[in-house]
């Protein structure tokens, strides 16, 4: 039987991938996964978005299945387990991506660096935050 923290965990690294490729790349259109690496070769960065999205959509599919293992009705545990999923998502995509790879930034020109310590501190708040809620024990009624 698989663990709902291991189901959530895959769910919001998935999750945390979808809100990033949609929001920052697709509707704010701030960069796109090799926008450091190609910044003016529209069609590479068009293959790079779709190969991370289909990335996140294998790591969905995949927490699924593991969910589809825990047992019966994982509730706030879960949530807690995908929101720092999520975190863990930005944190290392932040890390590798933005400050070790350099393949793009959260948002280009001034204060670059800024929105990537924002990214971060968002990672951290959502797994700091994730992890309580899973961890809260909910008094149950007698």
């Amino acid at each position: 039987m698989a663990s709902t923290r291991s189901a959530g965990l895959v769910l919001g690294l998935g999750i945390g991938g979808f809100i990033d490729g949609i929001v920052l790349h697709q509707l704010l259109g701030w960069h796109h996964m090799l926008s450091g690496w190609y910044p003016h070769d529209e069609r590479i960065n068009m293959i790079g978005d779709g190969s991370f999205h289909l990335g996140c959509l294998v790591l969905v599919c995949v927490g699924i299945g593991l969910l589809s293992r825990t047992g019966p009705n994982p509730g706030r545990e879960l949530f807690g387990w995908i929101v720092a999923g999520w975190g863990a998502f930005n944190l290392v995509e932040g890390l590798i991506d933005h400050q070790i790879l350099g393949v793009h930034h959260v948002r280009q020109g001034p204060g670059r660096l800024g929105w990537d310590l924002s990214f971060l501190a968002l990672g951290a708040i959502l797994v700091a935050v994730g992890v309580l809620l899973a961890r809260r024990r909910v008094p149950v009624p007698a």
